[in-house]
């Protein structure tokens, strides 16, 4: 009964943004029996209104209640809706893109309600999602199928729209052929939509949907080749406008992008670019840089978070001798609550203070996937890096302890050196470089001075139990004579020390990029007598704008693999005849 009601003042809600009240009223009243049964009033106000059909049909997706976990839309959802609809019925663009931050929903709000509100009323004939991956793409024709097989308000208005159990509709993990001869189909970004065609129709909804991925843009030859695909693929998959006497009789193609900027000249950079496409870049969190006093362009959201309020935060937050700096910055941020609140994209579901927190984290990245800023790639990915004195460090308890290596050994004068650090990981949760060295030794020319070099750390550190040796360089021939050295080492022979001789496999980046938030929050911590290594973490921009990227990868190694060897304890059993028992 609660619903039902719910379900009347969402209509007439509605209804009076079309009409005058008392016309809303009136259509309340005539239909007063026919409201949301097939075809009824509230069909007839979805069919005009995208934000209706969300807010009643879909709304176990999008409109908060007491059984879901839907959250309150933003004027930005309601202003999307608005621009696809113009672009689907009325006479708006027909190539529209959206540059969203993560986590704006922009999938739910873009793609997957408009591909329903689209079939449901035939808009469209044959829809085509394009998605990074081909799982991103079944999961969205996964979602769209349980919603036309599941959902209460759309079968009741509209009929059975899917029928998975007749044979004669296509019905997969990325196709759908529904009951009134429309069709929905994913595919990955690398598959062809050239030539496909539905009841001999192309493809007249196309979605570009997260269309690239992090491969697509490391390299300007990957950048290239993800606008050709567009290019000469995308562009060529599209149905034409048809037009008799000037008038257009049934429209063409509407090509819809929804995505985040992850370089300048990465594909949805260049498609904001394009004069045929209109676009909105929205940033997560709403300020604006400015021009200080000298005439210089200022970072806005750098210069809010390091100065008042978020700077007292930040210093708290970063005062690694105190142990409960979380509680006491999170303590400070709700004391000031008020006064530290400020405005963002979808205020009415994120919450300040972690989004702050995400920031400090990785300010870098913060800026790249919340504000669609580009020109932050290309800056140090650490902002701090947590020390104390090589004896500070020793005076803890350790419970794992490693040496991890890479070897330098190219002739290129960037790897004229091997990068070795000795970690353990501390009973207080925290991981610590015990001894973190850039040695001049070039492994391929040095190669006995290299394993050399491994085997004095072995006895300097005697609770080291595994060594990790990056393979790609060796193939396996220095873990090989480093286990016959320790062999043939009296002092070495009997410890049981594990060598592990993994080949990297994992993008630099990639896999540097996981160490970030446990760096800038002083998760591991570095010998400050350390300063050569110290200094190349700290200068450290990507592979891309870095001169070295040894130190950060080999510490990113350390912490990925200390969490993974098991160390075997050695019990005492104590002999209870010593009591004379």
């Amino acid at each position: 009964m609660e619903e039902a009601k719910d379900n009347r003042r969402l209509l007439y809600t509605h209804l009076k943004k079309i009409f005058s009240p008392d016309k809303a009223a009136e259509l309340m009243e005539q239909y007063n029996d026919h409201l949301f049964d097939f075809q009824g009033l509230a069909w007839s106000v979805g069919k005009h209104s995208l934000e209706f059909f969300c807010m009643y049909f879909l709304q176990d997706v999008f409109l908060p209640k007491k059984d879901n976990a839907a959250a309150p839309i933003a004027q930005i959802h309601k202003d999307i809706w608005k621009d696809i609809q113009d672009s689907i019925i009325s006479d708006g663009a027909s190539q529209r893109g959206w540059i969203e931050p993560r986590g704006t929903g922009k999938s739910a709000f873009g793609t997957y309600a408009t591909t329903i509100w689209c079939h449901c009323y035939k808009f469209k004939k044959y829809t085509l999602i394009g998605s990074d991956i081909s799982s991103t793409a079944e999961k969205f024709v996964k979602d769209i199928k349980n919603t036309f097989l599941e959902n209460k308000y759309i079968i009741k208005a509209f009929g059975v729209l899917l029928n998975d159990k007749d044979r004669k509709y296509i019905c997969n993990s990325t196709q759908l052929e529904l009951t009134n001869k429309t069709f929905i189909e994913a595919i990955s970004s690398g598959a062809s939509m050239r030539g496909r065609k539905y009841d001999n129709c192309r493809p007249d909804l196309i979605l570009l949907d997260d269309f690239q991925s992090e491969d697509d843009c490391r390299t300007n030859e990957a950048r290239e080749k993800k606008w050709k695909k567009y290019s000469e693929d995308v562009k060529f998959a599209v149905q034409k406008a048809v037009k008799r006497d000037g008038k257009v009789i049934k429209k063409g193609t509407t090509l819809i992008a929804l995505g985040t900027l992850q370089h300048k000249e990465c594909f949805y950079s260049r498609l904001t670019k394009q004069p045929t496409w209109k676009f909105k870049n929205n940033k997560g969190v709403l300020i604006d840089d400015f021009i200080d006093e000298d005439g210089k362009k200022v970072n806005g959201l750098d210069h809010y978070f390091n100065t008042g309020l978020w700077l007292r935060f930040k210093n708290i937050l970063f005062n690694f001798k105190n142990e409960n700096r979380l509680e006491d910055s999170t303590e400070f941020y709700w004391l000031h609550k008020d006064e530290m609140q400020f405005p963002m994209l979808w205020s009415e579901f994120w919450d300040c203070l972690d989004m702050a927190t995400s920031y400090f984290e990785n300010p870098s990245s913060f800026k790249q996937e919340v504000q669609g800023d580009v020109d932050s790639i290309g800056e140090k990915w650490f902002k701090t890096v947590r020390t104390e004195t090589r004896a500070e460090i020793e005076a803890h308890k350790f419970i794992k302890t490693m040496l991890v290596v890479d070897p330098g050994a190219t002739a290129n004068v960037k790897s004229d050196y091997s990068s070795f650090l000795v970690g353990s990981e501390c009973d207080n949760g925290l991981k610590y470089a015990r001894k973190a060295e850039l040695a001049k030794i070039n492994a391929r020319t040095n190669f006995d001075d290299y394993i050399k070099h491994m085997i004095d750390l072995l006895k300097e550190y005697p609770d080291i139990t595994h060594v990790s040796i990056e393979k790609n360089t060796f193939n396996g021939a220095d873990a090989f004579q480093l286990e016959k050295s320790i062999g043939e080492d009296p002092t070495l022979r009997s410890r049981d020390i594990k060598i592990i001789n993994d080949a990297q496999k994992k993008n630099k980046d990639d896999k540097i990029s996981t160490i970030i938030p446990y760096m800038n929050k002083g998760m591991i911590i570095f010998a400050e007598e350390d300063e050569e290594f110290i200094k190349q973490i700290m200068e450290f921009a990507g592979q891309k704008f870095s001169i070295h990227d040894d130190a950060p990868d080999v510490t990113a190694e350390f912490t990925l693999k200390i969490d993974v060897i098991k160390v075997v304890s050695v019990v005492k059993i104590f002999d209870r005849r010593t009591l004379g028992l």
